[in-house]
């Protein structure tokens, strides 16, 4: 596969955090979220991705609110959320703290209202009475039609917008293989002269659409770690996907996983619903594997409620995040150890014996001189692992708990019930 587009130096180690800005505060603003920009800096976050900002359509709209990717003018903000002002200043307070701005853009289909229905109606996907109509059950929304080149040039434009008035780092495209790739391809080059460096995220998981986008989704990884949990796979399920991804994606290739985000959350439960105990050890897989991964609002709460789509359901802070910590050790972690650098050929990741293969899953990723080793313990009982089969060598130190080991010295370790290690070559 030939990729001609230059992946940006800046997303190698890097983390992506999802705002649910509707459900975030109670005001449900830009300006109410800016608050959190510091709490979000000192746990690590690398990339916010904001689920669409734009207006949403009246015409059928779901619930009372409706659904934040049935737009209705993809060049203005969304009332409810504040003005455009406001998400500029939001988006300038974020890169003054070093972080990375995408907002999720949504191609495929518009609300029925949106303006484009009245001022260009062909631009739209027709049914054999001349109706608007939608082709994958989402009735609050209707098709666009891309056979129309002048829609091209519209999204395109409409897409530089947020660009040049927001200066965005990038876009997070919802659906994108209901897209067409030569669309992403244009869109992609025009972009490209606007601003340089911008990280492109598909909410796919088609091999091809890596020609554009620097990273795609793994929803078969996420669904392989639930049928875990209800023990419907044994962990060589997870194998046989990451061998998926390893021999059939190009190399360079981001994927992006996850324990949760607002679609499984909102209509599959949390985390805790899905994955119970192995949440955790799970949310570590996703942090160190050969990929970046997404942590969803609210998971450092952690937020155990299933947050309505359609209606004003905040998360119900605390004042304490509980898990606050516990992402920070990943993510610095991630930051800072070249071996933990997603979609880079260059970094070594291979799977080691722990001699318990049915309830532990370890592995080892080597750059050079740097190294990290993950051993984690999918069951209710304390495992202890042997380390004679690592092939290791050297002294590390576990970040959770400081402790330091020659690991070649030293012939087992402990790993506590639903419980995690992390190694670092110290």
């Amino acid at each position: 596969m030939t990729v001609p587009f230059q992946r940006a130096g800046w997303t190698y180690g890097s983390n992506i955090y999802e705002v649910n800005l509707r459900q975030y505060t109670p005001e449900g603003s830009f300006n109410a979220f800016a608050r959190e920009l510091p709490r979000l800096k000192d746990m690590g976050i690398d990339i916010l991705w904001f689920m669409p900002v734009t207006p949403i359509s009246l015409e059928k709209r779901k619930g009372t609110l409706g659904s934040y990717y049935a737009c209705s003018d993809y060049v203005s903000v969304n009332p409810e959320y504040g003005v455009l002002d406001d998400f500029k200043s939001l988006v300038k307070a974020a890169h003054e703290l070093g972080m990375r701005v995408i907002i999720d853009w949504v191609a495929n289909h518009t609300g029925w209202d949106h303006r484009w229905t009245r001022e260009h109606p062909e631009y739209y996907r027709k049914n054999q009475d001349g109706q608007f109509y939608e082709a994958h059950g989402w009735d609050d929304v209707i098709d666009l039609n891309y056979d129309n080149k002048d829609l091209w040039r519209e999204m395109i434009e409409a897409m530089s917008f947020w660009l040049r008035e927001c200066d965005l780092d990038g876009f997070r495209c919802d659906m994108a293989m209901l897209v067409p790739l030569e669309f992403w391809k244009a869109a992609r080059t025009e972009l490209d002269k606007v601003k340089k460096d911008l990280f492109w995220l598909a909410e796919c998981e088609e091999i091809a659409y890596h020609e554009v986008f620097d990273a795609t989704y793994t929803w078969k990884f996420l669904h392989k770690m639930e049928s875990v949990w209800r023990k419907e796979s044994g962990l060589d399920g997870l194998d046989e996907v990451l061998m998926y991804y390893t021999s059939m994606f190009p190399p360079g290739a981001i994927r992006v996983y996850f324990t949760s985000n607002h679609d499984e959350n909102s209509h599959s439960g949390s985390e805790y619903e899905r994955m119970g105990n192995a949440a955790r050890p799970f949310a570590v897989l996703c942090a160190t594997w050969d990929g970046m991964p997404m942590i969803y609002s609210g998971q450092e709460l952690p937020n155990h409620k299933r947050l309505q789509f359609f209606e004003k359901d905040p998360i119900a802070w605390t004042g304490q995040c509980e898990l606050h910590a516990f992402y920070k050790t990943l993510l610095e972690c991630r930051r800072r150890n070249p071996a933990l650098r997603g979609g880079d050929p260059a970094v070594i990741t291979r799977r080691i014996s722990t001699g318990e293969s049915w309830r532990c899953f370890g592995f080892v990723r080597t750059l050079g001189d740097h190294e990290v080793v993950v051993a984690l313990n999918i069951s209710g009982e304390s495992l202890t692992i042997p380390t004679v089969d690592w092939q290791v060598t050297g002294v590390f130190r576990e970040i959770f708990t400081g402790t330091v080991v020659d690991i070649a010295g030293t012939a087992q370790v402990m790993v506590e019930p639903w419980g995690y290690v992390v190694f670092e070559k110290h």
